[in-house]
Parts: C-alpha cells; structure tokens; sequence
C-alpha cells in the first residue's frame, strides 16, 4: 500500500472510531449500529458475565440496554493502526470511558456510576469503500465506582 492509500485508511478508520464515541454518547442508535459489520464481534466478557456477543443487531441491542438510561461520555486516545491489507487493520485505542445512572439503575448496581480506563482492541475491513468494525474487543485496566449519594 502506498503512503497515500495509507494515510487515507489511518484517517478514515479514526473517523469511523471518533463516531463511534459520539453517537454512543448521543444515543444515535441507527447511526452507531451503521458503523459495525452485520457479522459484527463484541467481546466485553472480560469482568463480566457476558459471553461474546455475535451479530450487530444483537450487539448493539446489548450495548443500548446497559447505558440506555446511564449519561455517558466515551474518550478514546492513542490509536495504533496496523493496515493487514487493503480492506483490513488491527486497532488499539487506548480508553475511557464514564457512565452515570440515573438513581434507580444505581440502586441496584450499588454504586452511582464509574470511569473506566483500559483498551479497545479491533479489526476494521473495508466494504463498499468504506470501513467498519468488525470485531470490537475491551480490555480494562482500572475502574474508579463513584458510590451511592448518602
């Protein structure tokens, strides 16, 4: 790939990853799911219960039920960008994430929210010209909760 082709892929694959955040964050929830394969990956198994979730609608039905009612606001920093071909790269983005219920939903979690920092790690292809996530994996290294209000 030539340095031209690749600097396109770098920049258009960030801007695919810079929706991701604001459109989760807004609750976009047509224009989130249209940045995923249809046979779209969402590992967020590690410190959960949750299997591997196969299948966008399914994923993104499972990421809109767990922060539907919650405010959040989601950063990511750091890309590195490996292009395997053409039409597909491997992506580490460095991450934080913060999510605050409203008081029900913290009530029964036990605490009033949290601030997340650790990883996502993602395969991105290109179809019909344009990218998208494949496969989406999120690795935490540290959670500060934010306890019930007294």
């Amino acid at each position: 790939m030539d340095d031209a082709r690749y600097v396109e892929a770098w920049l258009a694959i960030g801007a695919v990853k810079a929706r991701y955040c604001r459109l989760l964050d807004t609750r976009d929830w047509a224009g989130f799911a249209a940045l995923f394969t249809e046979d779209f990956e969402l590992d967020v198994s590690e410190g959960t219960a949750l299997p591997v979730i196969r299948g966008r609608v399914a994923a993104v039905e499972q990421i809109r039920s767990s922060v539907a009612s919650a405010r959040t606001a989601h950063q990511v920093h750091s890309p590195e960008i490996t292009l395997t071909s053409d039409n597909e790269a491997q992506v580490i983005w460095a991450m934080q994430d913060r999510v605050v219920w409203p008081p029900e939903q913290a009530a029964q979690r036990g605490f009033a929210g949290l601030t997340g920092y650790g990883h996502y790690h993602e395969r991105y292809v290109r179809r019909d010209g344009a990218w998208r996530i494949a496969a989406l994996r999120l690795t935490r290294l540290h959670i500060d909760a934010q306890p019930l209000a007294c």
